[in-house]
């Protein structure tokens, strides 16, 4: 039986969040460049997006470019940011065809003329109700809990909020990426073991999964085993077991 068909539809996670990781490695192995090895990686993110729309998946995030890749090298840097605005261009078609929703997460410090490109993305599948993909793009965790607090000391600096209300749930509605739901599943590839500044906030209580397998090789039947894995796991939210049981 594939891992597939041993999905349960009625406990997919809602949100499932990719650090796609590996790609420079699997250049290596081939004897190219790490571009070479990102471009490759482009497949992956396509499988993994048709393959999260069939299992019922309402929000894929992947982790595209973190705020401290800015200091890879400069050609790496430059020819990701090429890549990232001729991938959108290509598949926006298809995107809109398959009903996805395209939602960017991040700082902004982009090249002009990729975010005009993402922001025309954006534009272009808002209406979109299927799979909501978050790309997140010079992002990192600490930036949006950063960004999170200067939105509400700017508001209460205006008289707009008392501070003593602030508590989780406030602070939360006033994040960049308060547009989602928290991820039930954070997946790793390329056999890394942290969360690299990604959705810190957020994965307070994501189930964790890491595989070996370097994300240019990453499969649909390698997400269906991480939602398979998920399927089989309990989660209690600080209660015990007992108490999950009696619910």
């Amino acid at each position: 039986m594939t891992y597939k068909e041993q999905i349960d539809p009625a406990r997919v996670p809602s949100h499932i969040a990719i650090i796609m990781d590996g790609n420079g490695r699997w250049a290596k192995k081939q004897g190219s460049v790490r571009l070479v090895g990102h471009k490759f990686g482009v497949g992956s993110v396509r499988r993994v997006t048709e393959a999260a729309q069939i299992a019922g998946v309402k929000f894929l995030t992947l982790y595209a470019f973190s705020t401290e890749n800015w200091n890879r090298p400069a050609a790496e840097v430059s020819g990701l940011m090429s890549l990232l605005g001729s991938t959108i261009e290509s598949e926006i078609a298809e995107l809109i065809k398959n009903n996805v929703r395209v939602k960017i997460l991040g700082d902004g410090r982009l090249p002009e003329s990729l975010r005009k490109k993402l922001m025309a993305a954006e534009d272009k599948t808002k209406d979109n109700t299927g799979l909501t993909l978050v790309l997140a793009l010079s992002y990192s965790g600490r930036w949006e809990i950063a960004e999170t607090a200067r939105r509400i000391a700017d508001e209460a600096a205006k008289g707009g909020l008392n501070p003593e209300k602030v508590d989780e749930e406030l602070f939360a509605s006033y994040m960049p990426g308060s547009f989602m739901p928290d991820p039930e599943l954070l997946i790793r590839t390329s056999g890394e073991y942290r969360i690299s500044n990604f959705l810190l906030w957020q994965t307070a209580y994501s189930e964790f999964y890491f595989t070996e397998t370097l994300w240019p090789d990453f499969q649909a039947e390698d997400l269906y085993k991480a939602i398979v894995d998920y399927q089989h796991r309990e989660r209690r939210f600080g209660m015990t077991s007992e108490q999950i049981q009696t619910k």
